[in-house]
């Protein structure tokens, strides 16, 4: 009897520690889920802060590109007159001439006109005219019917005839060296006296035409409208070793690829370097086809190119 009331006594002892380890189960259980539950919500709450932090930054106005410094201007000048320097290694003066004089003359007949109606022009005037004695004595009549092809004939030969009087009479007949003497005389401005300076003479100049302003703004250099303004800004980013040569570079790219209206950009080998890139046509194909001069397969602007110019020479007046 006593042993039956112990085995019914450890039974019943049994079935409460069974019971209480199934109460601490489920306890560690749903303190487990409780656990997870919270971690869920908090990992859920920490993605909905990151999406909307990112949504805010998403949102969030970009930043304006910062301004490119004077200095990183300058190296990013000399490097694209480098590169130019690699694509137009026989870069020259476009106007045909023999002497000084041919120069000077050619110069102011470029005027409102190209280079290559020049060249086809003087054969026949420096024929008629050879010296400033020659020209400065002409019939006015008979010069502006050679030098009509050039347009503003009657405004170029009151030119002509007033500085070949002044060479005749202040210059012994010869052209001068300086830019002081030069711009006295009749029709010949700064970029007039440059190119004479810089090609006949050897003396360092840049010649701001159409052509130089136009790329240098487009490359930001400066922002500046006039020629002499522009000549300054440009005279103190490069030396003047470099000024003449730098000038006929630049003119050659306008001439050739980065035209006014439709600059073929993606032909163009200072693409990484412009800030201007995608004004124009970027398509490589598309602009291969708007290549100019001896680029594109055509004659360049001179009757009588130097030895090393690798296009066809332009034809004469009447010639095609």
């Amino acid at each position: 009897m006593k042993a039956a009331k112990e085995g019914t006594k450890a039974k019943a002892g049994t079935k409460a520690k069974a019971a209480t380890t199934a109460t601490k189960a489920k306890a560690a259980t749903d303190a487990k889920a409780g656990t997870e539950s919270k971690a869920a919500t908090e990992s859920k709450a920490a993605a909905t802060t990151a999406k909307g932090a990112t949504t805010a930054k998403a949102a969030a106005p970009r930043k304006a590109p910062k301004a490119e410094s004077h200095l990183a201007m300058v190296r990013r000048a000399r490097r694209i007159n480098r590169e130019l320097a690699e694509t137009y290694p026989y870069a020259h003066p476009e106007l045909d001439f023999r002497n000084p004089f041919e120069l000077l003359v050619a110069t102011v007949l470029s005027a409102q006109t190209t280079d290559l109606r020049v060249n086809q022009t003087t054969p026949a005037l420096f024929a008629a005219y050879p010296t400033p004695e020659d020209m400065a004595a002409a019939v006015p009549e008979e010069m502006e019917e050679i030098i009509r092809p050039t347009g503003f004939f009657r405004a170029k030969t009151k030119s002509l005839l007033g500085l070949s009087a002044a060479l005749r009479d202040e210059f012994g007949g010869e052209v001068p060296g300086r830019l002081e003497d030069l711009v006295k005389l009749p029709g010949v401005g700064r970029k007039t006296a440059n190119v004479v300076l810089g090609n006949a003479f050897g003396v360092p100049g840049i010649t701001v035409d159409t052509h130089f302003g136009r790329l240098v703004r487009r490359w930001k250099w400066t922002d500046e409208e006039d020629p002499v303004k522009v000549e300054a800004v440009v005279a103190g980013i490069f030396p003047k070793s470099e000024w003449t040569m730098l000038s006929h570079r630049v003119v050659f790219h306008g001439r050739r690829i980065c035209h006014a209206r439709k600059p073929a950009c993606g032909a163009c080998p200072i693409a990484p370097l412009c800030p201007s890139y995608g004004e124009g046509e970027t398509d490589p194909e598309k602009a291969g086809k708007l290549l100019k001069y001896e680029m594109g397969g055509y004659p360049g602007q001179r009757l009588s190119p130097p030895a090393d110019y690798p296009g066809k020479p332009a034809p004469a007046l009447g010639a095609g």
